[in-house]
């Protein structure tokens, strides 16, 4: 029954599930829950509420070494996707208030390359809302904060295999 497989699949979860299962056949549902609870842990790790995507993703790594590059992809996915939410938001703000004349100038030079440290603590939650405040170009946004949030992940994932 091709339909009801199909209808399965509709929805964030029957998503992740359908990619999951294309990336890492035969681990079965415990392994899904996982890579799910490390989906939300990243997407919320992203926006202005706390969260400790690093640690889920380690501890993930640790238990399951050979699942290593889903649960990189998973992360990435999920972080992404929270900071262009903060990005989203960012874009409802009123456009009449500006930033200073300096703060201006490093926009102009940097643009949404900047968005490369949108992982860093503290600072970096904000630097989406930001970007989307100030009309950066949504593309390079969201290629800015892959690339800052993928190879952040890859450092984490990376340290979590040496400790194996």
């Amino acid at each position: 029954m091709p339909e009801i497989k199909f209808f399965r699949y509709i929805g964030v979860i029957g998503w992740l599930q359908y990619i999951i299962s294309i990336l890492h056949a035969g681990d079965g549902m415990d392994l899904f829950w996982q890579y799910a609870a490390l989906w939300l842990s990243a997407l919320t790790s992203a926006t202005i509420l706390p969260g400790t995507s690093e640690a889920g993703l380690a501890a993930l790594v640790y238990t399951s070494p050979h699942a290593w590059l889903p649960a990189l992809i998973v992360a990435t996915i999920g972080n992404v996707i929270g900071s262009m939410i903060s990005y989203g938001m960012g874009r409802l703000l009123p456009e009449k208030y500006q930033p200073n004349e300096r703060v201006q100038e490093k926009l102009q030079r940097f643009g949404p390359w900047m968005l490369v440290l949108a992982w860093v603590p503290i600072v970096g939650d904000a630097l989406p809302i930001a970007a989307g405040w100030l009309r950066l170009n949504v593309w390079l946004s969201l290629l800015a904060l892959l690339l800052g949030k993928a190879g952040r992940y890859a450092v984490v994932v990376w340290l979590a295999l040496q400790a194996v």
